[in-house]
């Protein structure tokens, strides 16, 4: 496994596909900040109410110049599926491999009710507009961290 990501560290770059099935890669955002976030599963509750907190602060975080990119180990059908069911209208990408999620630190052991697995750890990275990254932050949780992350990037006043 990587080890987690650190401000200033360069971001890896990545092109996985969207929900539509477009090729898009972090290169393609160079020049702009971008949040990404690694989430374990489409249409499950927590992820479904962290996409949703991300929906609903989208005007704000584009306004502040920031793009928004979910990664999850879904295929492309599961999530155009969970796009549609959430009224989503920013990019979800398919990392089915996880390759990206581990070149993050975003995969890794988890432990869940006595048991100890490999899996995805909710994770938001933010890249500047340089690649780097300005914010790193693992082992989220799926409510309320929008809100933490728009206190942190200096958003709400």
């Amino acid at each position: 496994m990587a080890e987690r990501l650190i401000p200033g560290d360069t971001a890896p770059d990545f092109t996985l596909k969207d929900h539509t099935g477009r090729e898009v890669s972090l290169a393609s955002h160079r020049g702009r900040k971008t949040v990404i976030y690694f989430y374990p599963a489409a249409s499950t509750p927590a992820c479904a109410k962290q996409a949703c907190d991300f929906r609903d602060s989208l005007a704000t975080l584009q306004a502040a110049g920031y793009d928004v990119l979910g990664i999850s180990p879904d295929t492309v059908k599961d999530l155009e599926k969970f796009v549609a069911e959430e009224s989503l209208t920013f990019p979800l990408l398919s990392d089915e491999g996880h390759h990206v999620a581990e070149a993050y630190a975003a995969w890794g052991e988890k432990k869940n009710y006595g048991r100890t697995y490999q899996g995805l750890i909710r994770s938001t990275i933010v890249v500047d507009p340089d690649g780097k990254v300005a914010v790193a932050q693992y082992n989220v949780r799926a409510t309320g961290h929008v809100a933490k992350l728009r206190r942190d990037l200096k958003l709400d006043k």
